[in-house]
């Protein structure tokens, strides 16, 4: 397996290139470091190779502000490409190794009930069969040491076993490998050599934390998406050198930073949910700017909606999430997926009830009005039936869109539902859009729910290329007086992949009792070591990325206590820990927490997380910016369908709005990749930053 190391040639940069690869649009951000400008371009996916897309679409974006290849500093890239092949279980076919008794670990898992309503329901299928588990005796205690040594023969007949099963990647997984990797590796390298056509990896090194089955669960995926993510990382790279580019790749990452080629191929599962998180970050800039402490976004895209939770300009960092059935414990910026998308099928049922997603027409055939082979109506067919949006300005007029093939396509669906006359096909698109937006506002509340917060105590920010066009409608089922549309709302991802700082995440796992005399050397010399690692990999990998720096997080609980706090230690801290202080600071979090906490109790530290943060040479356009506009078009009208009947409603052009302009609702606003819907009763401001501000 080839890997390319990073480097960053230039210390002056011209253009620095953000891609996002979505399921219906690839879209495009150029930030031009002479002139500050923003240029932005969408392009239809190519689901069979989404290189293909990544081809036409520089071209393109480049052509339309007369800059050349050469002229390209960085090209910073985020897919869901990996996510969406764990779903879909189109990976590699695995082996799995473990201690003796581990065979079951991903049986029993964590003996959770997939449905606590529903005996019936099955449990997910392991991602590795039974037969594909093999035990060998090796054995590590809980401190690191050697219980049982590895036995050569033992590897050998292991190995003759894995490669008559055809398998294509192994994953390692030795209890308590995090206190004591060496083992494991030893075994990794013994299988490797023996099976050269195989990729090997081993648990710690993907991922040194405790808790065998998340540990397991995080090999296993990057193993499993990793043949995939570097044959199309080795497309992308050979597509991009074609047209001209010879700039550093860089791929965004699930923390919402970014990282080289090379380390995105060797270790897939950082970057696996690294499209949404660059929306967030670009949407956290926004909120600050805006002076904004509680903003709930919203990227509603053609084939489904995330959501995300920022409080004071910051993104909710979580520690575990999951990815399809399986858990994924490690940083990751908080984003769940809620809702449907403007790709989202619409369908009446026998019943007559009318349902909205979670199927999509995706990129190919994409929503009827799209002439692409479409079928079934989608969410698009209804925004275009209803006057939303218009036939002849998607994507700027780019791509012209059929109203009587959606309206047919409406049409069909009206008699299950009672419906009829001329005027069927436009109730039934009002019926589907309000369906679509209770049905998000109900995932809305239920998220926020576990986190114990209400959407009425936020402002709600709404990008992706349908989520200025549904956000008023979900925001009033949600109670949500404000919602945020930044100027370059559809292409808001690629913009935060285009701005991303280098950022990476190292653990270091423990059972540290804070009790204990040597406990704060302990962290110490912990602290120290991650540090080291995170110097290693930036200096070997990005050389030229400066401004290094570190943030500290420990995982903490009270003797006995089955789950852990996070709490972030002061850079006093860091310089010098000390027992007395990180309990103090546990108990303080723990209050915060739950109301209450036990200051005489035993504190436990069980991980120490460090996270690298440095920067690259960066243009200076941001999220406010935006290329030249054309010259404004004059203010018209045009008939939209209302739950009161059809109106005249005026259509403004996006570019002829300036900071302070207000204007009530109903209004619809256009720019070339995307239409804002302001609802009768709801009120439009422009902001400084260009911003709209819809309230109600």
């Amino acid at each position: 397996m080839s890997q390319q190391k990073t480097d960053v040639t230039k210390t002056t940069p011209r253009a620095r290139i953000g891609i996002d690869v979505g399921g219906t649009f690839t879209d495009f951000v150029l930030l031009d470091g002479l002139t500050g400008r923003v240029t932005h371009h969408k392009e239809p996916s190519v689901p069979a190779d989404p290189s293909l897309a990544v081809a036409r679409g520089i071209p393109t974006l480049l052509g339309g502000v007369g800059l050349a290849p050469g002229d390209v500093e960085m090209v910073v890239h985020g897919t869901t490409i990996g996510l969406n092949a764990t779903i879909q279980r189109k990976g590699a076919k695995l082996g799995l190794v473990t201690s003796p008794g581990g065979r079951g670990v991903l049986e029993i898992a964590r003996s959770q009930m997939p449905d606590a309503f529903d005996y019936l329901k099955p449990r997910e299928r392991a991602l590795v069969p039974r037969d594909r588990i093999h035990e060998v005796s090796a054995r590590i205690s809980h401190d690191g040491k050697v219980l049982a040594p590895l036995d050569e023969a033992e590897i050998d007949a292991l190995a003759t076993r894995l490669g008559a099963q055809g398998v294509e990647a192994v994953t390692v997984l030795l209890l308590h490998s995090y206190a004591h990797p060496a083992q494991e590796r030893a075994l990794r390298d013994g299988l490797a050599r023996r099976l050269p056509d195989v990729s090997v990896n081993a648990s710690a090194d993907i991922w040194p934390e405790k808790r065998e089955y998340e540990r397991c669960m995080l090999a296993l995926i990057n193993a499993f998406t990793q043949p995939l993510m570097e044959q199309y990382y080795d497309r992308l790279r050979a597509r991009v050198a074609e047209i001209g580019v010879t700039a550093p790749i860089f791929i965004t990452a699930n923390n919402g930073g970014m990282i080289d080629l090379a380390t995105a191929r060797a270790r897939p599962i950082e970057t696996i949910l690294s499209g949404p998180a660059s929306g967030v970050e670009a949407a956290g800039q926004l909120a600050r700017e805006l002076k904004r402490d509680a903003v709930l976004t919203v990227d509603m895209g053609g084939t489904s909606a995330d959501m995300a939770l920022i409080r004071g300009g910051k993104p909710m960092d979580v520690t575990t999430a999951r990815v399809g059935d399986f858990p994924l414990s490690m940083p990751v910026v908080g984003v769940s997926a809620i809702g449907a998308g403007g790709g989202s099928l619409v369908r009446a049922d026998a019943l007559g009830m009318l349902h909205v997603g979670p199927e999509s027409a995706g990129a190919a055939p994409g929503p009827v009005c799209y002439g692409q082979g479409g079928t079934v109506p989608a969410v698009t067919d209804c925004y275009l039936v209803t006057g939303l949006i218009a036939a002849d300005r998607f994507l700027g007029g780019r791509m012209a869109l059929d109203m009587g093939a959606a309206r047919s396509a409406l049409a069909r669906e009206a008699p299950a539902l009672g419906l009829t006359g001329e005027d069927a096909a436009e109730q039934v698109a009002l019926a589907a859009l309000r369906v679509s937006a209770s049905a998000m506002a109900a995932d809305l509340a239920r998220s926020l729910a576990r986190t114990g917060d209400d959407a009425r105590d936020f402002s709600l920010l709404a990008f992706g290329g349908a989520g200025p066009t549904h956000a008023a409608l979900v925001a009033e089922e949600a109670g949500i007086r404000e919602v945020i549309v930044p100027p370059l709302s559809s292409t808001l991802c690629s913009l935060g992949a285009a701005q991303a700082q280098v950022k990476r995440d190292f653990v270091a796992s423990h059972r540290l009792d804070l009790a204990a005399p040597e406990a704060a050397t302990t962290l110490a010399g912990s602290i120290a070591s991650l540090e080291a690692q995170g110097r290693a990999w930036l200096g070997t990998e990005i050389p030229r990325a400066g401004g290094a720096a570190f943030t500290h997080t420990v995982e903490m609980r009270y003797r006995g206590q089955g789950f852990d706090l996070s709490v972030t230690l002061p850079e006093a801290l860091v310089a010098a820990p000390t027992a007395e202080a990180l309990a103090a600071l546990f108990h303080d979090r723990h209050e915060a927490a739950f109301g209450y906490c036990e200051r005489a109790g035993h504190v436990i530290l069980s991980a120490l997380r460090c996270r690298l943060t440095a920067v690259l040479p960066a243009p200076e356009g941001n999220a406010t910016a935006e290329e030249a506009p054309a010259p404004p078009r004059q203010e018209e009208t045009r008939r939209v369908v209302l739950p009161g009947g059809p109106r005249e409603v005026p259509v403004l052009d996006r570019a002829a709005i300036a900071p302070g302009t207000e204007r009530d609702g109903p209004l619809i606003v256009e720019q070339g990749d995307g239409t804002t819907w302001v609802p009768p009763g709801w009120h439009l401001t422009c902001a400084p930053n260009l911003c709209l501000i819809l309230t109600s």
